[in-house]
Parts: C-alpha cells; sequence; structure tokens
C-alpha cells in the first residue's frame, strides 16, 4: 500500500497511520520498527515528523492470530429456547474477540454456554446479531442459528426491533422530548472515534425522553431508529449533553471507573420460529445506581 501525505505537516508517523489503517497501535509500531513501514523508501523512528509530499509504502501487517477460548463467565441469561437467547451483559464486557481483547468477551462466554450458536457473523462473532459498547451494559439479543439470525437481522434492518436505554447525561435538558436527527460517520482527527458530519456518514435518529432532572444532569430515556457505531454517545456529545463516565465522548472527569451511565435496558422483537412478540427488560446495574445517587443527593 503506497499513501502519499497531504496536509500533515508536523504530524507523528504513528499517530497518522493509527488514523489511516484498519489496525492497531501495536501493530503499526512493530511494522514501523521491522522496515514493513518505509517513508520515501527509508526505515524511519515512529516519531518521524511527516512532511507533505512524503509518501509511505506498507507492506502487509499481519496481526497475531487469535484463538477462540469458551470461557466460564457466568453470562447473566435471561431467556433462552433453541433459536435465540438474551442476555444481560455487564458493563466492561466486550462483546466479541479482537486483536487486544482476545478472551473475557461475550462470545467467549457464550461459547461455553451453549454449542449452537450462528455463524453468519464469521468466526469471532458466533451468535452476535447486533452490539453495544464494552462500557455499556444490558439487553442483548443472540442467534443460535443462522435462520434465527438471518430473520433477527431483518428486523434490525427494517427498523422494528424495540430498544430503548436509560442514560444519565451531564447538563439540564430543558425540552421534555427531542429528536435527533444527525447523520453519523468516521470522526476525521481520529479513525477510533465517530462524530456527526455529512462526509461519508450515514442517517442516525435517536429519540430522547427526559425522566428527571438533577441539579447537574439528566436521566433519559432513548429509543434508537438507526443502529451505529456509538450513536447514543455521538448524539448526545453533539447536543452538549455527554454522557457522564462516558471515557471516550464524555467531555469531563470521569467520577469513577465503573463504566459509563448508559443501559441498554428494553429489548423486543419478533420470534424467528414461532412468530411471537417477545419483550425484555433489565434493571439498572449497580456501578450506574450509585453514580445516579451521587446526583440525587444533590438535588
Amino acid at each position: 500500500m503506497i499513501i502519499k501525505v497531504e496536509e500533515t505537516e508536523g504530524k507523528r508517523l504513528d499517530s497518522y497511520l493509527c488514523e489511516k489503517l484498519d489496525y492497531s497501535r501495536s501493530r503499526i509500531e512493530k511494522g514501523i520498527m521491522d522496515s514493513d513501514i518505509l517513508v520515501n523508501e527509508k526505515k524511519v523512528k515512529k516519531s518521524y515528523q511527516l512532511k507533505e509530499g512524503d509518501v509511505i509504502s506498507v507492506n502487509e501487517l499481519k496481526e497475531k492470530e487469535m484463538q477462540l477460548i469458551p470461557q466460564n463467565l457466568k453470562l447473566d441469561i435471561i431467556y433462552e429456547d433453541e433459536d435465540v437467547l438474551v442476555v444481560n451483559k455487564p458493563s466492561g464486557m466486550v462483546v466479541h474477540p479482537a486483536v487486544g481483547n482476545p478472551s473475557d468477551t461475550l462470545v467467549n462466554g457464550l461459547l461455553f454456554h451453549s454449542k449452537s450458536l450462528s455463524h453468519i457473523n464469521g468466526e469471532f462473532r458466533p451468535g452476535i446479531v447486533h452490539r453495544i459498547d464494552a462500557d455499556t451494559s444490558g439487553l442483548l439479543m443472540v442467534a443460535k442459528n443462522d435462520k434465527a439470525h438471518l430473520f433477527l437481522a431483518e428486523q434490525l434492518a427494517n427498523k422494528t426491533i424495540t430498544r430503548k436505554y436509560i442514560a444519565l447525561v451531564w447538563g439540564v435538558i430543558e425540552n421534555d422530548s427531542i429528536t435527533i436527527d444527525a447523520p453519523i460517520g468516521r470522526d476525521k482527527t481520529n479513525r477510533k472515534k465517530m462524530a456527526v458530519t455529512e462526509k461519508n456518514s450515514k442517517k442516525a435518529i435517536t429519540h430522547l425522553k427526559v425522566i428527571e432532572r438533577y441539579q447537574e444532569a439528566t436521566l433519559v430515556e432513548l429509543t434508537l431508529e438507526t443502529g451505529r457505531t456509538h450513536q447514543i454517545r455521538v448524539h448526545m456529545n453533539y447536543i452538549g449533553h455527554p454522557i457522564v463516565n462516558d471515557p471516550v465522548y464524555g467531555r469531563r472527569k470521569l467520577i469513577d471507573d465503573t463504566g459509563q451511565c448508559l443501559h441498554a435496558q428494553e429489548i423486543g422483537f419478533v420470534h424467528p420460529r414461532t412468530k411471537e412478540y417477545l419483550h425484555f427488560t433489565s434493571p439498572l446495574p449497580e456501578c450506574f445506581i450509585h453514580i445516579l445517587n451521587l446526583f440525587k443527593e444533590n438535588k
């Protein structure tokens, strides 16, 4: 791969490539050290300051191979039959393995729990129809066979699945309800983040309803009409009310390390076999309640 540098005067080589390439920082740094990444056909340091017109050549960077290991993570399964299961994911748990997170994910726990999971999303995402962020707690539906997976995925695409979240956000929201209609795409300065942007973006709609107001924060219910990466977190940051304890989009000091105050509280879908509508709810986790009580005390 050849990359010609434009308008990045003074940016470090490693930082620039982290934004441009879908590789981990550690793999990019190793590629620079091993001469798999060259600038103007010469080996340079990862701290090399790029200049306009520099030419970066990148050989294939292979990440370390991962192995899927079943683990007894004592998942909170709130419903299960031969086609689907619904799991209540704790805050801090990554949904599926990736480089840097090969174990202790929801998928590792699912593999231990069930011998039957769909294969449509590939080797490292068995059963996974949709995701929620690692620091977000709450409900996910999981497909136990490919037929069920396709049926559930179609409902997602048709926007007929009920998904409601509870969030604590910074600041007092004056309106009782808001519809946020703002397209989301990759952040142009940080590829690991998403942002509201008109460029290379997809339509994103979030409906907000105020539950309770506090002196410095607001408890809200959020309903997704679309399902973009980090949608709620990006939209709340966009309207100036970021999620409390969000480590990426929060813009404020974290209260503690117990996870962001965003919980997937409700999920509803039509069962792939019986065609019955199923609806599930999950109570707020203790870490969320702990932070919420801090705001209630100062109300």
